[in-house]
């Protein structure tokens, strides 16, 4: 018996999804309405779109669910907030290594661990579905995936050497290391080449579809945030002192389904060198309301974070050890933003290759180790001050500490994951038919 029940007859749950959206997201909906009706074009694509999309509505729900592993301390531990199948892929991290993790942090915040695990279990269920293969199959790879979650927190609670877990060439095999060596093929001086070009003997951002020139007034209020961004990098002062020349900054526009909406530049600088295979893009992108933050009823956590960039920034220092060395943050008349490198060395784990349940139960396997890093391992220059605890001992505990303990929670999370792949695929058809006939009111579907 799963911990969870489908909450609402579908048409209630139609109401509820539109409720959802239009209080997530009312205000980008004002600002931006062709950007969202875009998002929502993408998202009735297909479930698992939808399902990526509407972390919102994933977050309203499990609020409202008795989390029996939850208490004082494993409600407040950082996630990533929008954990699925696609948010896996790879990073340069700042000690040069290419590292298998998490890659987006746009949702992330403090919670109750089991969220991200819960969310991720549903994405493999929705995997699972759209590859035809059996309830009983899903649910052995979710349960492979808890287990390997659990396996690792029992690790990192054993060992004062955390710092060293990580996924890269030499502690992964198959297509985990097949898409670390990929992203090992590609190049900085390729990034490059794609977006910017050579005016004279200096580079410039390409002019080409989703690049906006700014005027004159607009470039100085994004030149003084970039120089007050400068102050949060850490180690700024130990920095070459060429490295954040700039060169050229553009807006930008066509980010993914889930930064719909939210305004962006790119800033191109000088790199440690003056040669121009050197030169970096940094990536300039509001942030938003974390979906956690909505149901995170806590004034300690809320009021912790200047803005929501602040607050991206911060959460991945927390969840990613060894974070880009060029994270910081910003704002932009009194609106966060989050400032990063664009690396030439993000690549994503390629789904559409693993189709067979042998082919992907190891994967998933690495992915629950991942999982229980970023709970309880976080960056040398992250601030503490919010989790003064031992995440891996107060998740262990939760859990409990025998082997049969471990089975039950492996157990609940697989039958949350099939249930609520069925919710969220039963979900995709009501969002479609509300999107098309107008129950949206602040996003026209014509």
């Amino acid at each position: 018996m799963t911990f969870w029940t489908d909450p609402a007859s579908d048409a209630a749950r139609r109401d509820q999804i539109v409720a959802v959206l239009v209080e997530a997201f009312q205000d980008l909906m004002a600002a931006d309405p062709v950007a969202f009706r875009t998002k929502f074009r993408k998202m009735a694509i297909e479930p698992n779109a939808f399902y990526r999309g509407s972390a919102c509505l994933f977050y309203s729900d499990v609020a409202a669910v008795d989390d029996p592993w939850a208490n004082e301390q494993t409600s407040r531990v950082w996630i990533q907030g929008d954990l699925h199948a696609e948010n896996y892929g790879t990073y340069m991290d700042s000690n040069g290594i290419l590292v298998l993790d998490v890659n987006d942090f746009d949702e992330a915040y403090l919670g109750h661990f089991t969220w991200d695990v819960m969310r991720m279990a549903a994405s493999i269920a929705m995997h699972g579905w759209q590859k035809a293969l059996p309830d009983k199959t899903i649910s052995d790879l979710i349960a492979g995936y808890a287990k390997a979650y659990v396996d690792q927190v029992r690790a990192f609670a054993e060992t004062d050497r955390d710092h060293e877990f990580s996924l890269r060439l030499e502690t992964t095999d198959g297509a985990v290391k097949e898409v670390l060596l990929r992203a090992r093929l590609a190049s900085r001086i390729d990034l490059l080449d794609t977006l910017t070009e050579l005016d004279g003997y200096e580079r410039v951002f390409r002019e080409s579809s989703g690049v906006r020139r700014l005027k004159k007034t607009e470039r100085d209020r994004v030149l003084a945030a970039y120089d007050a961004y400068q102050e949060t990098v850490p180690h700024r002062d130990r920095a070459p002192q060429i490295l954040f020349d700039v060169k050229d900054v553009v807006a930008r526009q066509g980010f993914g389904i889930g930064s719909a909406g939210l305004p962006a530049y790119n800033i191109l600088i000088e790199g440690h060198t003056q040669a121009l295979e050197n030169d970096i893009v940094l990536s300039v992108k509001q942030g938003n309301v974390a979906a956690p933050s909505r149901v995170v009823d806590d004034e300690r956590i809320r009021s912790y974070f200047e803005h929501q960039g602040h607050r991206t920034a911060v959460s991945q220092r927390e969840l990613q050890a060894n974070a880009d060395p060029m994270l910081g943050y910003t704002a932009i008349e009194g609106v966060g933003y989050v400032v990063s490198e664009l690396s030439p060395y993000a690549t994503d784990l390629d789904w559409g290759e693993l189709n067979e349940p042998s082919e992907i139960a190891p994967v998933l396997d690495y992915l629950g180790q991942a999982t229980a890093k970023i709970h309880c391992v976080s960056d040398a220059d992250g601030d503490q001050s919010l989790v003064d605890f031992q995440t891996e001992d107060a998740i262990l505990a939760a859990i409990g500490e025998s082997a049969k303990e471990a089975k039950h929670f492996a157990a609940e999370m697989a039958g949350f994951g099939l249930a609520y792949a069925r919710r969220a695929r039963s979900d995709y058809e009501l969002f479609v038919d509300a999107f098309r006939s107008g129950e949206i009111a602040e996003v026209p579907p014509a």
